[in-house]
């Protein structure tokens, strides 16, 4: 069914994202069963058939564990996911005595529509990038770099700010936290196959064929059907983790012009991200989170994020956005140095009798010596000299 509007196309993503996670955790099972068959065609050279029907029953029965297995692998992300990502990237939390302008530009957009405020943090990092976290609205987090709050102005910022918070608002965060966690299941076990199935120690076992209903001669092959599924469930699990990256960031963008009503402060934004925001010591998890992420595979085909030009071509397209081009910025200059104050020019001379005028405190305007609204002495001349009669 075509979907029209983008609140249409956020319940259509949606649902398509359903089944892709859905689609993950079948995964699991299918690595599962790659195990059982690869087990049992390393201990007995039966028929295929049998090896087959054999690792299906092993499934059967590792069913509840491998559930429970994934579910506490799920339960500990939940938990300290966050932690994990602080550690790797450097996130601190930051209040608005912190960071005065970012905490006013992102609670600005949260109350002008009712959305709670996430919590804010900061990246030590001269890179121009950020992304949002969590699985919930107490751990949702926007998280950005030094480098973007120093090179973007307060319109290009909120923008950004405006394109996290559309992620937080679809429920974008959710899922590819999620995805990533399962995923992570699925290329943890692979690779613990693959190191287990071609260390050079390891046993391949007696084979034994044992009574005739079993037959013999399928083993090879079932290790290589092993050996296929394992890889499969290994390539799917990275391919949906980038489809469901790259076909929010549309999204995204458009829901921050909807948020900010500036569509060209998202595109300069965009254009002064682009190809700066490489996160040091990121993993690859992480940078899809990010509003781009600069790493790119063969041809394109495993980069988790659309091209910035097209992004801008969308907004320019759809929004009536103006595209400046590729946008250079000047490299970070260091801090100046304290430099001495500028001596006071000498007094000028006075002539021989006259009285020295009288220096001011430091730092202080000159002031008379009493305020000119204060009542009259009799027998002493004014603030400003002697009374005129």
């Amino acid at each position: 069914m075509a979907a029209y509007g983008l609140y249409s196309h956020i319940r259509a993503n949606r649902i398509r994202s359903g089944f892709l996670l859905g689609g993950l955790f079948l995964l699991v099972y299918v690595l599962t069963y790659a195990g059982a068959l690869m087990g049992e065609a390393l201990w007995s050279n039966a028929s295929l058939d049998w090896l087959m029907r054999a690792a299906w029953y092993d499934l059967v029965k590792a069913f509840p564990f491998v559930t429970a297995g994934t579910v506490l692998w799920i339960l500990i992300a939940y938990k300290y996911h966050q932690a994990i990502i602080d550690a790797v990237t450097g996130g601190r939390d930051v209040t608005r005595n912190d960071e005065p302008r970012l905490y006013n530009l992102l609670e600005n957009l949260c109350i002008s529509r009712g959305i709670a405020m996430p919590h804010l943090k900061v990246m030590e990092s001269n890179a121009l990038n950020a992304f949002a976290s969590g699985l919930n609205p107490r751990q949702y987090a926007i998280s950005v770099t030094q480098g973007l709050l120093d090179q973007l102005d307060d319109a290009e910022v909120e923008a950004v700010l405006g394109h996290e918070l559309t992620h937080i608002r679809n429920g974008d965060v959710r899922m590819m936290v999620i995805a990533v966690i399962i995923a992570g299941i699925v290329s943890f076990f692979a690779e613990l196959f693959f190191r287990m199935l071609f260390r050079p120690s390891f046993r391949w076992g007696d084979r034994r064929g044992g009574d005739d209903r079993k037959g013999s001669g399928g083993a090879v092959l079932a290790i290589v059907i092993a050996v296929a599924l394992i890889a499969l469930a290994w390539l799917l699990s990275v391919l949906i983790r980038f489809a469901l990256s790259r076909r929010r960031e549309f999204l995204a963008d458009a829901g921050s012009v909807e948020l900010t009503k500036n569509p060209d402060a998202m595109i300069s934004a965009l254009r002064k991200i682009e190809g700066r925001g490489e996160l040091e010591g990121a993993t690859s998890a992480v940078m899809e989170m990010c509003v781009d992420n600069p790493r790119e595979g063969f041809v394109d085909l495993f980069a988790t994020h659309p091209a910035v030009a097209d992004r801008v071509a969308a907004l320019v397209r759809f929004a009536g956005g103006h595209d400046p081009g590729p946008i250079e910025l000047a490299p970070p200059q260091p801090a100046a140095e304290d430099t001495e104050p500028a001596a006071l020019p000498a007094p000028e001379p006075q002539p021989s009798g006259a009285p020295a005028p009288s220096a001011p405190a430091a730092g202080q305007p000159f002031l008379p010596p009493g305020s000119p609204l204060a009542l009259p002495v009799p027998g002493e001349p004014g603030p400003w000299g002697p009374r005129q009669r």
